[in-house]
């Protein structure tokens, strides 16, 4: 019951970018207008021969060489999406597969936009219970298989990615770098972000989603801070679901982070749902934005109207 911190981070994204102008080729937009109204400029985007699992591994691949780990160090893959089309066997069946890992407790989370912080925070209890020592915990999601590339309205926003952490429990002594998760809903709201139908596409209200998102999150997003012992002023870094630039900005803003550096991948990678979180923060490593030990907030919102925060120390 030691609690347990993120040992590497690592992400992937398709080759194929997918700009504005080639947007506007296809539908009635600009690039102004889709930077002026969701700020974003390019996403990436998978071929039909590229799944989700394959992203996912990609992304758990690296996680495991920045942790400088074997597959059978691994006892829990756990992986958020909401875009697998086959029900069995599940992402984290087909993740372990690819990456070789051995015998290890597979399970997908499907919580939309939320999955990866809700995942994140079911791996930290699962550790700390002593039901597994270190986990693979991956956020991917192929969001151009259920765009309806006819809506402007949606087409402008979803890409595709995935990014992964390696979790490993604490031993004695050891600061948990995984601080106490704050999660929750608005069902009754549910049908606000959807992806459903045959085949499923994508759908959302825009408006409802945007007033939520910056006036319900933010003291919600301050809590999970409290929860970590912290304020949002001792913050090195706050990652958001990168839902578009107009939410991440706001929010951001009002949570009162004022010393942190706020992750925009959303403006070269678009929404990648469950695969945002885990991306991004891995970019800021990478970049050296983020240094070993500073507290960051990631904090998932979206489908369903959930939400899941928490404070991580980088790796």
């Amino acid at each position: 019951m030691h609690g347990s911190r993120i040992a590497a981070v690592g992400h992937y994204q398709p080759a194929k970018i997918l700009t504005n102008e080639d947007l506007a080729a296809k539908v009635d937009t600009s690039d102004e207008w889709i930077r002026s109204r969701v700020g974003i400029r390019t996403r990436h985007i998978a071929g039909p021969e590229e799944p989700v699992d394959e992203l996912a591994a990609h992304a758990g691949g690296k996680a495991l060489a920045a942790a400088g780990l074997a597959p059978e160090a691994i006892d829990l893959v756990l992986v958020a999406t909401s875009t697998a089309i086959d029900r069995s066997p599940n992402m984290a069946a087909r993740v372990a597969a690819r990456l070789g890992v051995p015998g290890p407790a597979a399970l997908d989370l499907n919580v939309v936009c939320a999955g990866f912080t809700h995942a994140l925070a079911t791996a930290d209890h699962t550790l700390r219970a002593g039901a597994a020592t270190r986990a693979l915990v991956i956020g991917a999601d192929k969001m151009s298989e259920v765009t309806d590339w006819t809506d402007r309205t949606t087409c402008v926003l979803t890409g595709d990615g995935a990014g992964a952490v390696v979790l490993e429990a604490c031993g004695p002594g050891e600061e948990p770098g995984v601080g106490p998760v704050l999660w929750g809903s608005v069902p009754e709201m549910g049908n606000a972000v959807r992806i459903e139908g045959t085949p499923p596409r994508f759908a959302q209200e825009g408006q409802s989603v945007y007033r939520w998102a910056t006036t319900q999150l933010p003291p919600l997003a301050r809590a999970a801070c409290e929860r970590a012992g912290l304020t949002p002023a001792d913050l090195a870094g706050v990652v958001l679901h990168q839902a578009n630039l107009r939410i991440v900005e706001p929010l951001a803003e009002r949570i009162g982070a004022v010393n942190a550096v706020v992750a925009r991948d959303v403006v070269d990678s678009g929404n990648t749902s469950a695969g945002s979180i885990p991306m991004a923060l891995s970019k800021l490593v990478e970049r050296g934005d983020l240094r070993s030990g500073d507290p960051v907030l990631l904090f998932g919102f979206g489908g369903n109207l959930s939400y899941a925060g928490q404070v991580v120390r980088c790796p």
